[in-house]
This record gives structure tokens, sequence and C-alpha cells, in this order.
């Protein structure tokens, strides 16, 4: 039988899917290992051959963990809400609901187009998923418990005494009690102290709207990133470049009142939390950056002529006598409060240009120095001197208190700003020249010019600093994080529905017994004529708190949802929750997805406990993965499970590149080059589709000529008489037509091949670049492994009961020794190699032994699944090869017990011979002696001496 890859592959996913092979169980005696992959989003274009490369990782290491005796969980879903989908929807008029199903399950769009499915592309790879616990995030079953988390968070507080989430019952019972002087709680800024007497006596609408700046999940004005193009707010990992990730559509900064999450609260517990998961320490970094932990003073300075305080964090209290000036970020809320009706116009001006730049922009660009004066003054706490207050886009509404002690000689980009308005430029540094530049070294500090802190070092002239300050009431010591709450409203329709409805402007949620609140039926996804979000057009969306059910907007009580209106129905929110929302929990979901409610039970949450092994990419670092971390802990504080970090090991694969093709035209002309020949001219690089480009990078003119139009009536000059294409390595994406299809791969070399070929590829956390020409050498592998099994030119199966030899037993365990230490080190490529020398050793020694080649098999099975059930279920086995034990390693068929000696005459060798390596030098020289090769080369002749190094060589000399 010859290796018919195709039909192998088909009878195995078959076989696989049809006996449920990989579903995991919840209970188990066998100890379990959880291996998630980050979950794909499923777009039309399907997958190309970048994709799976994660995903096989994950595979192998889920099946060789099964076959070391773990229950895996190992189960595979869509992130299957999100703004690709509303803007696809948008373009070709289809519900997204529709083309997401179809872009999951394959079929037709309505513009015609085939879609292969993700499911069935994931499928012909033969991956070991338990699809019995699919999750798709827009499925109402599953969006009603990202709805109820909403809810927990809403109803709940951070208690910085307990350090950690209440309930919000508790923080209620304590301000009916005694107010809210002696709560320690993590909230909004500005709240007014108040007694017991006082909240009791508030009215509802007012006690709501002091719960709301303490709630983990809370509504208030925000500056967000904005997007008129697609109509929704974006998040800052959204953006790139100043554009829309998704358009590179123009972003502006506006403010608008969102519903946020008070990650805020958790930036200690967040930082602390890294150092106990096995994550590498690059994305550790990236958190620790992002979340921003500085350790100074919070100082206020009283604006002159106005009532107001400007409080700013500083981590340099020790420099405040260099204060030179204040700035604001243009957004602040004093701006308008404080600008002189002269600088009023400048003032304007500056805000409505910083609009439309985003923050990372801002932050990004250090060269450019810009700013405005604001005409206001404030004083500065010690010398009372007037202190000039400015707004400069280098400093950011939602960082800090959005307003910088600038200390000119301390900090560069103070300088700058400094010098280019001509700015006084005091120097508290004792011996330092600040004539070019600031001075911000630390540890050489001595503080000079400083009244009170003259001839400190850093240390104890920032402890003086906070010491003297609190004693004048002007400020204290703190901990600030860079860590913002995060924006969860998104203008736009394919969402999560919040469980929200108003009462008076005010928030109520939806019970869970009442949960889904599922997306209506609309008409168009874009923002309606007055800029409400898409669910603005709804015509049924409004809440009958009698009957507990969405109907129609004309029941709304006539006084806009008034508390006295009689109806009792109300307007719904009309925002949606953000992509990450359905991302921050699909894990848990994971654990269990069989009950009738759609909840997960808790015993199976203490069994499975957290992700063992996750991979994904790295370009996560500061969104899914921070808030699932945050969404976790959040859960473990509540009660709901047992561990407060989702994920404890983690690697990121890195990218597979494709190979774009390049052909050369002149430039100004419509006359294409070969590549040989492009050096002559002055050319531009088209690109084109790699598919049509043979292995030696020659194209069809002809079948160019009738791609695209642009080359219809191009005129070619060839080399010879071929035309040959240029080589780039670079992104693989269909904008530059070199991305690779992996159902073409299967079907012409095998699923196995492909597993196999990604991991040959290189190390798992590298970039590589993809090259279909080199996936040869894997499949001709895979053949000669077929061959090993089989016999003649008929290729019949042919494995005996043969006893091994030693050479085949020695290939065998260092085969074992070598695969189990790359595995566990997530060393895939390596073990690919060694697979390939396995196969040409055992091939040399003819093995045909069931004992060395039953256990190969296993070895090979994590990689190459379906030809190794096929070889398996020939050597008779009824089970999945899944099901076998994992070939013990025993060392001593790697101890040589002989040694092939070089016995040599004069220095010069003439033959070998194999002796046992416990041989005594009198025992080597007796058998070397008496054997008839040397008696031959002696002809007679005694010699001078025998030497002698045991386990080495024996020179007969003389």
């Amino acid at each position: 039988m010859k290796y018919h890859f195709n039909e192998i592959e088909a009878k195995w996913q078959k076989y696989w899917a049809d006996r449920g092979t990989f579903h995991a169980s919840n209970n188990s005696d066998k100890p379990k290992y959880y291996v998630l992959d980050m979950f794909p989003y499923p777009s039309g274009a399907g997958l190309h051959v970048g994709h799976p490369l994660g995903y096989i990782a994950s595979d192998v290491y889920a099946r060789y963990k099964r076959l070391k005796g773990f229950n895996v969980l190992h189960p595979q879903g869509y992130d299957s809400f999100g703004l690709p989908a509303e803007q696809y929807a948008i373009q070709t008029g289809q519900h997204p609901a529709t083309t997401t199903k179809v872009n999951i399950e394959g079929g037709v769009d309505n513009q015609g187009n085939v879609i292969a499915g993700y499911r069935n592309q994931l499928d012909k790879i033969g991956f070991s998923f338990d699809w019995s616990r699919e999750v798709r995030t827009s499925d109402p079953a599953y969006y009603k418990w990202t709805q109820w988390i909403f809810t927990e968070l809403y109803n709940a507080w951070y208690n910085i005494d307990t350090d950690k989430a209440e309930g919000i019952d508790t923080l209620v019972s304590a301000f009916a009690k005694a107010g809210n002087e002696g709560v320690n709680a993590v909230c909004d800024d500005n709240i007014e102290p108040f007694t017991a007497d006082a909240w009791n006596a508030f009215s509802d609408k007012e006690q709501q709207e002091i719960l709301l700046k303490y709630r983990l999940t809370y509504l208030a004005e925000t500056e967000v990133n904005w997007c008129p193009a697609l109509g929704t707010v974006l998040a800052n990992d959204e953006i790139v470049n100043g554009v829309s990730e998704r358009g590179g559509h123009t972003v502006v900064r506006k403010k608008m009142t969102q519903w946020s999450m008070r990650i805020s609260a958790y930036a200690e517990r967040l930082i602390q939390g890294l150092e106990g998961i096995d994550w590498s320490e690059s994305i550790k970094e990236t958190q620790r950056n992002w979340i921003g932990k500085s350790v100074g003073a919070m100082v206020s300075f009283q604006l002159k002529e106005h009532a107001e305080k400007i409080d700013v964090f500083t981590t340099r209290p020790d420099t405040i006598f260099g204060a030179s000036f204040m700035t604001l970020a243009p957004e602040h809320e004093l701006v308008a409060k404080i600008t002189t009706p002269e600088q009023k116009e400048a003032v304007d001006a500056y805000i409505e240009s910083t609009s439309k730049r985003s923050e990372r922009e801002r932050m990004a660009d250090v060269k450019t120095i810009s700013g405005v004066f604001t005409g206001a003054y404030a004083e500065h706490p010690f010398t009372k001197d007037p202190v000039p207050v400015w707004i400069g886009d280098y400093v950011l509404a939602g960082y800090g208190t959005g307003a910088v002690m600038a200390v000119p000689c301390g900090d560069q980009r103070d300088y700058d700003f400094a010098k280019k308005f001509g700015i006084p430029i005091p120097n508290v540094f004792e011996g330092v020249d600040i004539s070019e530049e600031a001075f911000a070294d630390k540890a050489t500090t001595v503080i000079a010019n400083s009244d009170f802190l003259n001839g400190l070092k850093y240390k104890k002239a920032v402890k003086l600093a906070i010491y003297e300050l609190e004693k004048i009431g002007a400020g204290t010591g703190k901990t600030n994080y860079r860590l913002r709450d995060a924006v969860f409203s998104r203008q736009r329709y394919w969402g999560e529905p919040f469980p929200v409805y108003y009462v008076d402007g005010m928030p109520q949620m939806i019970p869970l017994e009442h949960l889904p609140v599922e997306l209506p039926e609309i008409e168009k996804y874009l923002p309606t004529e007055d800029g409400e979000p898409p669910l603005g057009r709804a015509d049924v969306w409004a809440w009958d708190t009698k009957t507990n059910t969405i109907v129609s907007n004309d029941l709304i009580s006539p006084s806009g949802g008034d508390v006295q209106g009689t109806e009792g129905v109300y307007p719904l929110e009309l925002n949606t929750m953000p992509g990450w929302a359905g991302s921050s929990w699909y894990f848990i979901k994971y654990m269990d997805n069989t009950t009738e409610d759609g909840s997960v039970p808790k015993e199976a949450l203490d069994y499975w406990g957290n992700v063992d092994l996750y991979i994904g990419g790295s370009e996560h670092g500061t969104g899914h993965l921070l808030y699932s971390r945050f969404w976790v802990k959040f859960l473990y504080d509540r009660g709901y499970i047992e561990f407060d970090e989702p994920f404890q090991k983690m690697i990121n694969q890195g990218m597979i590149l494709g190979t774009s093709a390049i052909a050369y035209r002149i430039s100004g002309t419509n006359t294409y080059v070969s590549a040989g020949l492009k050096g002559q001219h002055e050319t531009e690089g088209i690109h084109i589709d790699v598919n049509m480009v043979n292995a030696s990078d020659e194209i069809d003119v002809e079948i160019l000529k009738n791609w695209q139009p642009q080359f219809k009536d191009a005129e070619f000059v060839l080399e010879g008489d071929k035309f040959i294409v240029g080589r780039e390595v670079e992104k693989m994406s269909k904008r530059w037509y070199n991305v690779v299809n992996p159902d073409d791969i299967c079907n012409q070399y095998g699923a196995d091949t492909l597993r196999m070929y990604e991991m040959f590829l290189g190390p798992l956390e590298q970039a590589k670049p993809w090259n279909t020409a080199g996936i040869t050498g894997v499949h001709n592998f895979l053949k000669k492994l077929w061959k090993l099994y089989h016999s003649g030119a008929e290729e019949v199966f042919n494995v005996t009961d043969a006893e091994p030899t030693k050479d085949n037993l020695k290939t065998l365990h260092k085969t074992i020794k070598k695969v189990e230490e790359d595995i566990e080190n997530f060393s895939f490529n390596t073990s690919v190699s060694t697979f390939m020398i396995a196969g040409n050793e055992l091939a040399a020694q003819k093995c045909t032994s069931r004992g060395i080649l039953e256990p190969l098999l296993i070895l090979i099975a994590p990689y190459a699944p379906h030809i190794a059930e096929e070889l398996w279920s020939k050597l008779g086995h009824t089970e999945s090869i899944s099901e076998a034990p994992f070939p013990i390693f025993d060392a001593s068929h790697l101890v040589e017990s002989a040694k092939n000696y070089p016995i040599s005459f004069n220095g010069k060798m003439k033959f070998t011979l194999e002796l046992p390596l416990d041989y005594t030098k009198d025992q080597i020289e007796e058998v070397v002696m008496a054997h008839e090769k040397t008696k031959m080369y002696l002809d007679g002749r005694t010699p001078k001496k025998v030497i002698i190094v045991p386990g080495k060589i024996v020179n007969i000399v003389g």
C-alpha cells in the first residue's frame, strides 16, 4: 500500500470526530493539564499558513501530555464579536451574524464568495481540539455571562484596607452607619466628605450618583479616542501611528460619557502577580511599563485669582524649588476656567489642533515642542512666587492628574519647552552645568538653591520635601500608577449589549434571571443622523420593568424614563461592550460548556483551575492579557474562582513571514524587466501573487498578463526566455499577495507535512520566512517513514517480532531522550531533525522490529498524528495512539560496552578491531597480537613496543 496521505488524513479526522477522541473529562483520576490557544477572530479571508503556527505547537504539547498520562483540556472557539465584521456588514449589506457564521462554518456569502470556513480549515490540519466545548463570544448563551460579570463589577467596590473587591452593599452599610470618612476605597478624586446623617438624607438618585464614584464599573465623562469614519471609540491598542488600525482613519480626542472599568484599583496586584507566573520577561516588562508604578508626592499649587488648586504628582519633590512653570494637558478641566480673555483664542486653537493627535502619537513625539500660555498663574507652595500655567500636548489628561510641575533643570522635555518659550530655568543642583541640557542623575544629585533642602542628596531631600509639604498641607507622599481606567463603551452594533436601562438618567442593572439582553435587529449599522450609536436605530429597544422584557420604544414613559413614569418602561443603553469583553473570560467558559443555563459549575472551576499553557501573540501584552488578569482577580475576590491569575505559563509564538514575489516596472512606463536586469534601470517593485511563481522564481508572462488589467498590455523584457521575479521577506498578508493557504498545502502534501514543516522552520518564538519549496524535504521524510514499515515495490506492511539489535535500541532511546527534552523545552524544530536522523539510521539498519518501530510511532504522533494512527492500526491496535503511554528512556542503551579500536603500525592505521571497553591493557595486547591481520602486517618481526591507551588507540612500533 502506498502512502495516500489524503485518504489517511480524512479517515482519521473522521475517526476522532465520531468517537470524541479528544473530549476531556471533568472527572478524572489523571492529573489535569489545560492547554489553550488565543482563539481566532473568524474573518472571511480564512487562515493562511502563518495562523496555525501556535495552534500546531500547542497541539504537539497537548498530544504529548496525553501520552504522558494527563487529562488534557485543549479547547477552541471564536472571538466573534468586533469591528471588522461590522465594517464588512456595512460594505456588503449583510448582517454580521450571518457573515460571522459563514466565516466559521463555511459557505457562500451574498457576494458569491466561497468561504472555506475556519472550522473546516482547522479540522483539515488535524488538531486535537475538544470541539464539544466550543464557544463563540457572539452567542447570546455565552455573552449572557459576559453581561453578568459586568453587573458584578457594577455591584462592587475596591476596599484598600482588605485589598480586594467587595460587594457594594458593604459600602452602602458603611455610609449609613458612619458616612464616608473612614472608608478607604479606590474611587474618584472629587468626592466630598459626608456624614451618616447626610447619607441617609440623600435622595435615591443622589446616593446612586455617589456610588457611581466608587463602583468598579461606572459612568463618567472621559477623554476618548474618537474615530469619526468608524463612528466609534477606539482603545489605545486599536490605534497605530495616530490612525485606526482598522482602515487607517483619523482619530481625534473628545470627551464623552462612557462606561469605564476601574482597572486602576488592581494596579499593584497586577504588578506583583507577574512574579508568580512563567511568562517571557519581555511581556512582563511591557505590562510593568504600561502599569507604570512610580513613588513620589502629590503636590497642590493654589491658583491665583481662582478658588481651585492644581494637583500634580511628581517623582522628584526634591526639585520643587526648581519649578518655574506648570503645564496642563490641553483637555484638563481647569483650562477653560483659568484661561484669560487675552489668551482664549490661542488656547482654543491649540486645543482644536491637539484633539487630532492620538495619545500614543503625543507620547512618542519627543521632538515637536508646542504649547500655549493660559494667562493664569499658580502660587509656589514654599516661595509663594507666581508660577505661569501653560498647556502642552506632551501632558496627557489621562495620566496622573493631567498636570505637571515643570522643573526644566531636571527634565529634558520641560527643559526644551522652557528654552523654546523663554521660561526661566533655575538650577537646583549643586556643581552641575545645565547650559546645554537638563540633569537627571539621581545617584549624584546634591540639592542647591532650595532653602531647607540645600546640601542634601536625592533620597534625604525627597523625604524632607514630602515632610515639609505635609506640614503646610500642600502635599503628601504617594505611590502613583500610569495605568488608567479602561473605557468600556463602543459606539457600534456588533458587540455585547449592556444589561443596563436608565431611570431618571441613572443606570439600572438587569438581573441575571432576565439575561441575556440580546441585540435587536436594525436596518443599518451606522450611527444615527443625530450621532447616536447604531443601537439608536432600533425601534424595539426599551426595558419593561413589569414584564422584564424588551419592548417597543413607543412605550417609554412620556417623561423619557423619569421615575414618575407610569408605564415602567425605560430606555436601554445604546453603546455595546468592546472586543476585549468576551475574550477576558473565555478560558473559564471552556471548563464546562454543557450546563443548560450556560453557567460553569464550581466543580469544573476547581478541577481545571487556571490555564497551564497559553500560546499566542505578544501583541496582546497591554490589551487582552492585562484585562483578563484584571477580570480573573476580580472574580477571585468575589469568591467565584479559586485562582487569581488566568495563565500560568505563556509562550509567544513568532510570526511566519511571507516571501513576496516582486515584478520590476521601469519607472514612468508600462514595461517590466526580469529581476537580473533591474540594475540597468530605475524601477519600482510591484507585488504579484506568489502562487503564480515556480520554485525557480520564474513566472509565465501570459499568466501574469491575465492576472490583472494593469499587466494586460505591458511589455516584458526577459532574461533569455525567462521572466524572473525578485523576492522579499515581509509580513504575510493578502495585501502583498504572499499568502499561502494551508488547505492547498494539505491537499498537495498532507496535513502531517504542514504540521512538521511549520515546527521545522525554526524556534517557536522567532519570526521565520515561509518557503513552500522547502516543504518537500519534510514530505520526503514522511514517505521514508512509511517505507520503514513496508517492504518491496508494492510496499507490503512488514513489521516483525524480531529482537531489536543494539544499534536499533541505541537509535530509539537517543530519540526518546531528545524528543522528550525538546518538547518539554518547546524546541519543536530540533525534534523534527531528530526524527529524520532516526529514520535514516533505522533504514540503514534494515530494522523491522516491532519493539523499535512501535514506540517510534508514539514519539512522532504529536507531530504527525495521521500517519502515526494509520501505522498504529496496521500494527494491530484498536485504540487511538493518543491513548498509548509515552516510551520510557533507558540510558543503558546509550552506554557503549565496546570500542572499535584503530590498530596502527608505526602510527599508520591499518585495520580496526572491536573490543570490550572494560579490557585491561594486557588483555587488549593479547587479543591484538594474536589477531591474524597483526601477524600479516608484522610479517614475522618482533615489535619494539606496543602502545595502548584503553578506550582510544593501539599503536605497534617497530
